[in-house]
């Protein structure tokens, strides 16, 4: 090849290069830019949808303990008696029928009825009074489909007394069966509690 033939090679290659169209120059993000927008855009979204599934958990977390609560104060509603009697008034029995939803619901539960009694009569008159109640609770809780062994009662008589004194105010108030749980957890909320 002489020097000529290469230097018109030359000019032909040059030429060709010159004359291939350019790219016009692109507006906005190249492709790059566009993928790492379209991740962050990704990203943004995911964050989004984890904040309010968080959201939502703390709320039913949030509702959950709420409904522990009014269970919990439910289940140790004091239920009150007549002078001498161990018979349920009506405001009793719809405290139990309460108590035994929640029971039902939550099978795992044990409670434990103290029975009292007021001041007036002997101690062991008192004492027997205060068991009769406790029976008569645990009686109605299963009428409700509560096993009994579910529920342990004790007699405390007048020995633990609610209120302090004399008169019917304050015996009114000493006359009742107090409740505790004793095993289980709560996990359901009934809907005659929510």
């Amino acid at each position: 090849m002489t020097l000529r033939h290469a230097v018109a090679l030359l000019l032909v290659a040059t030429s060709v290069a010159a004359c291939r169209k350019k790219e016009p120059p692109v507006d906005g993000p190249g492709p790059v830019a566009a993928a790492n927008g379209s991740d962050a855009a990704a990203r943004a979204r995911a964050d989004s949808i984890a904040a309010a599934e968080r959201a939502r958990r703390e709320a039913e977390e949030r509702d959950l303990a709420a409904g522990v609560a009014r269970v919990r104060e439910a289940l140790s509603d004091v239920v009150y008696f007549e002078y001498d009697s161990n018979e349920l008034t009506d405001a009793a029995q719809g405290k139990l029928r309460t108590k035994a939803a929640i029971l039902r619901a939550n099978p795992g539960l044990e409670v434990r009825v103290d029975g009292h009694a007021d001041e007036r009569g002997s101690t062991e008159y008192n004492l027997t009074l205060s068991q009769r109640r406790a029976e008569t609770v645990r009686d109605f809780l299963a009428g409700y489909g509560i096993a009994p062994s579910r529920i342990a009662t004790i007699p405390y008589g007048e020995e633990r007394p609610r209120a302090e004194g004399t008169g019917e105010s304050v015996w009114a108030q000493n006359r009742r069966a107090e409740f505790a749980m004793t095993g289980g957890q709560i996990t359901v909320i009934p809907p005659e509690v929510r």
